[in-house]
C-alpha cells in the first residue's frame, strides 16, 4: 500500500469521539454565561456541608476534597461552572489549575448547562448487544433532541455515554443520580420520562426483576436463596 492511500483512507475515518460526547469539554473557554467575572459561593446550607466534608481530611490533605467540593458546587449551580471551579480552588487554598484538571478529567462534572434531568444512555458493548440504540432513538424521537442537545424548556439534556456498570441489567440508562435497567421496549423508556415531565418519581432500578437476579428468580447451590426483601432495604 502507498503512502498516498494510506493517508487517503486515515483521512476517510469519521472523528467518533467528538459527535459521541455532546456535553463533554477539556478546555475552560469563557462565555458571556459562563467566565471568572460571574459570582458563585456556596449558600448557608452547602458551606455547612463544605465544612463537614472538609473536616474529614487531614489539613495537609484537604486538597483531597477537591471532588466532593465540585459535586457540591454542581449540585447548586446546576453544572460545573469557572467560577464554580475558582470557588472551590479558592476554597481549598489549591491553584484552580488543580481543580481545572479534575473537573475536565472526570465526565460526571457538566462544564456546561445541562437539563433539569440529564438522560444519559450507556452505549458501551453489554447494552449496545441488548439493543441500547433502540433506547437512544427512543429518546430521540419523544424528546426531539439529539446527543449533546437540550430540550427548549429547559427540562432535559440527552448524553451518549460509556460503561455505568449496570451491564447485567442491561439496557439502561441514568437520569441525573437513578438507574432505569432493563429497558427492553420503548413503552417503558417514554413511560419514564412523561412520569419525570409530570413531576411523578417513576420505579428505579430493574423493570422487570429483583435486582440482578437471573430472570428465572435466584439460584444456589445447596440451600433456599435469601429472599431479596430481607436483605434490602425498602426505602432504597
Amino acid at each position: 500500500m502507498t503512502l498516498k492511500r494510506m493517508l487517503v483512507g486515515r483521512a476517510s475515518l469519521k472523528p467518533l469521539v467528538s459527535c459521541r460526547y455532546g456535553h463533554i469539554i477539556s478546555v475552560h473557554r469563557e462565555t458571556k454565561g459562563n467566565n471568572a467575572n460571574i459570582a458563585f459561593e456556596f449558600d448557608k446550607e452547602n458551606l455547612e456541608r463544605a465544612k463537614s466534608i472538609l473536616a474529614k481530611y487531614p489539613p495537609q490533605y484537604k486538597k483531597a476534597a477537591v471532588m466532593p467540593l465540585l459535586d457540591l458546587g454542581q449540585r447548586q449551580l446546576g453544572y460545573t461552572s469557572i467560577s464554580v471551579m475558582n470557588y472551590v480552588a479558592k476554597f481549598l487554598d489549591i491553584p484552580p489549575m488543580r481543580v481545572y484538571e479534575v473537573a475536565s478529567f472526570y465526565t460526571m462534572y457538566h462544564r456546561k448547562p445541562v437539563g433539569k434531568y440529564h438522560v444519559q444512555v450507556c452505549t458501551t458493548t453489554p447494552c449496545q448487544l441488548c439493543n441500547s440504540d433502540s433506547v437512544m432513538q427512543t429518546i430521540v424521537d419523544h424528546l426531539g433532541i439529539k446527543p449533546g442537545q437540550t430540550t427548549p424548556d429547559g427540562l432535559f439534556s440527552l448524553e451518549e455515554v460509556e460503561c455505568l456498570g449496570a451491564c447485567v441489567n442491561a439496557p439502561m440508562m441514568q437520569i441525573n443520580d437513578d438507574y432505569f435497567e432493563d429497558l427492553d421496549s420503548g413503552e417503558k423508556v417514554v413511560k419514564i420520562l412523561d412520569d419525570l415531565k409530570a413531576g411523578k418519581h417513576p420505579k428505579v432500578g430493574t423493570t422487570k426483576r429483583g435486582t440482578c437476579e437471573p430472570f428465572s428468580g435466584p439460584r444456589v447451590l445447596k440451600s433456599q436463596p435469601l429472599d431479596v426483601k430481607t436483605v434490602t432495604r425498602d426505602d432504597l
